[in-house]
């Protein structure tokens, strides 16, 4: 069983910056297709980023582009999220994800292929 746990969630305003972190139990960063959902409330888990174990090629939601960046530590098992420009529709819990699969596409945004979640991390964007 794998435990993800995030962190780095916190409340800013418009324009500013965060860094989400996940922490993994195992050693999967090198195995698995990371990625970064996002749940508003009464929705379902949309994705945001991605990160293909082997060649850290990455895919994002077309909202973020430009402004958000996944990348992975493997030596410290860690993913990470840099949120920038962050605007209120930003406001929302996030959760990291593992698919056991070493590539992410094409079908990386859909949470029906995620094996694994964390409990998630709070973003709140003020205007």
């Amino acid at each position: 069983q794998v435990q993800l746990m995030e962190s780095g969630g916190d409340s800013v305003q418009a324009g500013g910056s965060l860094r989400l972190s996940c922490a993994a139990s195992q050693y999967i960063y090198e195995r698995y297709c990371m990625a970064w959902f996002r749940q508003y409330p009464g929705k379902e888990r949309e994705g945001v980023a991605a990160i293909d174990a082997n060649d850290g090629y990455t895919s994002y939601a077309e909202s973020v582009t430009g402004r958000f960046s996944i990348s992975k530590d493997n030596a410290k098992n860690t993913l990470y999220m840099v949120m920038d420009s962050l605007k209120p529709d930003a406001s929302a819990m996030y959760y990291c994800a593992v698919v056991m699969n070493p590539k992410c596409r094409p079908a990386w945004g859909d949470s029906q292929w995620v094996n694994f979640w964390g409990q998630g991390t709070q973003v709140n964007v003020s205007s």
